[in-house]
């Protein structure tokens, strides 16, 4: 597998012992601190089980110098040709120094080496954050719709349209 490596963070791919950490980060990415309606969590419960075990689905952490892990992301196939981006969270200590970029980097390269013809992503308009790495790769916005108080974003990336340009 890719795996990423700068001065501060290295990118792996996830492994038994990362666990723990990566239900931490996802319970701190929660947004109000309740999972959303349109999620269930059960993929965070065992990843090696939704991501590791599953053909066409892979998750990555990425750990500091202390070998923390301080963010993580995954693909996951439901559909033939569509890779699905979930669970792009950075520990918010380590934001804004190219981790959530290079997880998403990482992500899109494995739907790429892979046979993807798009890459699928949804996220909340809260996380701005998140919106200026989508765009940063050219992400496009699909759709908005209500899910509860809060708008739900998705977004794609037409990779066979954009090996063509």
């Amino acid at each position: 597998m890719e795996q990423v490596e700068s001065l501060e963070f290295a990118v792996r791919s996830f492994n038994r012992a990362d666990s723990a950490a990566c239900l931490k980060l996802y319970q701190d990415g929660l947004l109000g601190g309740q999972i959303a309606g349109n999620d269930t969590g059960f993929d965070i419960d065992d990843i090696e089980l939704a991501y590791m075990q599953q053909a066409g689905s892979q998750f990555w952490v990425a750990t500091n110098a202390s070998s923390e892990v301080i963010g993580m992301i995954g693909v996951q196939q439901h559909e033939p040709g569509v890779g699905e981006i979930r669970r792009l969270r950075v520990r918010s200590d380590s934001r804004k120094r190219g981790i959530g970029s290079n997880l998403l980097g990482v992500a899109v390269g494995f739907c790429r080496d892979n046979g993807y013809l798009k890459v699928a992503l949804d996220t909340f308009i809260e996380r701005d954050f998140a919106l200026t790495i989508f765009e940063k790769f050219n992400f496009r916005h699909e759709r908005t719709r209500q899910a509860g108080e809060k708008q739900l974003l998705f977004f794609y990336l037409d990779i066979y349209g954009s090996e063509k340009r």
